[in-house]
């Protein structure tokens, strides 16, 4: 979603009637560890200064009505059961968060929603995340659900992977709930434990290439069963239980490329988290994940790439693609935003000669969702 009307403003406007309250939820950049949650592994997003915020209020009749400012239509669902094959839309976020709750034993009733946004949308930004989770956290408060940060994250990714059917794990749930300011938040997929770290690093600027990543969702789901398959040769529950040796000598082809990145991304994570609690330099690191990324992975794109080697030549500490990849923004540290889109300006005008500048822009690192109003 683009910026557009304040949530409230627009619950006035659209429903005639003042909200009960409003509700946030950040964005997030993964500062390192992309494709690791579904390996149970370990990876370390930051909740951003860009949110998305939900104005709710109950209804009586047990009808939900759901109103974007972005100008993207009015969602409706009559009172009874939801259903997931149904095509809701944009509507599908908000929607699935209510049927998650009653499908965990909450009569989450009927509401009212009207949601505005500066989180871009299908920029690896996690705006769904954000979306649901603020959703999330209205309809606990107002159904007196009384669920912890934990739950909700559950609740959210249920919403996601099951009425929306969107395969992914549950970085981004657990980074726009539980984000905290200063913060990076490392989280082990294991166990779903979660460390805040000093995030002591800047500028963080975030370029969006202007690539939608949901080109990507087929060859999410094929990387997704190849790491599955290459865990399965390798004896193991997951990659997360595999080592770097057993991968090199008992794995061949996009199979071991796969199962590389993963084993070494983890690594990158665990070298990131000790540097941040001493004070030093990651850039190094984030160098290596977008090459590994890139290569063994293979979620880049030709833009992405770019404007990783764009802000190389501005002088960054480090770069990479941030989020699942396949289009979406890249994240860049230790440079100020204006040389980088200086540097990224100059290779757009020869490699991609007549497309639109990405978008950049300097984010903070924030905490994550709650009542606002």
């Amino acid at each position: 979603m683009a910026e557009g009307p304040p949530a409230g403003d627009r619950f006035r406007q659209h429903f005639g009637r003042a909200p009960e309250g409003l509700w946030q939820a950040p964005g997030r950049v993964n500062l390192i560890g992309e494709h690791t949650d579904y390996n149970a592994g370990l990876a370390l997003p930051f909740a951003i200064d860009r949110q998305v915020v939900v104005a709710a209020a109950r209804r009586e009749d047990g009808r939900l009505r759901c109103s974007s400012a972005e100008g993207v239509g009015e969602v409706q669902a009559e009172r009874g059961p939801l259903f997931p094959s149904v095509d809701w839309g944009w509507g599908a976020y908000p929607l699935g968060v209510v049927w998650a709750f009653r499908e965990a034993g909450v009569d989450a009733g009927g509401f009212d929603l009207a949601v505005s946004s500066t989180v871009p949308v299908g920029r690896g930004l996690s705006s769904s995340a954000a979306l649901t989770a603020a959703v999330a956290l209205a309809v606990n408060e107002l159904a007196g659900a009384g669920a912890d940060r934990a739950a909700l994250a559950a609740l959210c990714h249920r919403a996601e992977s099951e009425f929306v059917g969107v395969p992914a794990g549950m970085l981004d749930q657990l980074a726009v709930l539980g984000g905290r300011a200063g913060h990076a938040l490392l989280v082990d997929f294991d166990d779903l434990a979660t460390t805040p770290i000093p995030l002591a690093l800047g500028p963080l600027v975030v370029v969006d290439s202007g690539v939608p990543r949901w080109v990507g969702a087929t060859a999410y789901a094929e990387r997704r069963r190849q790491c599955e398959q290459a865990a399965s040769i390798l004896g193991v529950a997951d990659l997360r239980r595999a080592d770097l040796d057993a991968v090199e000598g008992r794995l061949d082809g996009v199979l071991r490329a796969r199962a590389r990145h993963v084993v070494t991304e983890n690594s990158r994570v665990l070298e990131a988290v000790a540097r941040l609690r001493m004070g030093r330099r990651i850039g190094d690191l984030l160098w290596a994940s977008h090459a590994s990324l890139r290569d063994d992975y293979q979620v880049s794109c030709p833009e992405l790439d770019a404007i990783v080697e764009a802000a190389a030549e501005a002088g960054a500490d480090g770069a990479r693609l941030t989020g699942a990849g396949f289009g979406g923004c890249a994240v860049v540290v230790g440079v100020s935003a204006a040389a980088v889109a200086d540097a990224v300006g100059r290779r757009w005008s020869m490699a991609f000669r007549g497309r639109t500048l990405p978008t950049v822009f300097t984010v903070a690192a924030a905490d994550g969702g709650g009542r606002v109003g």
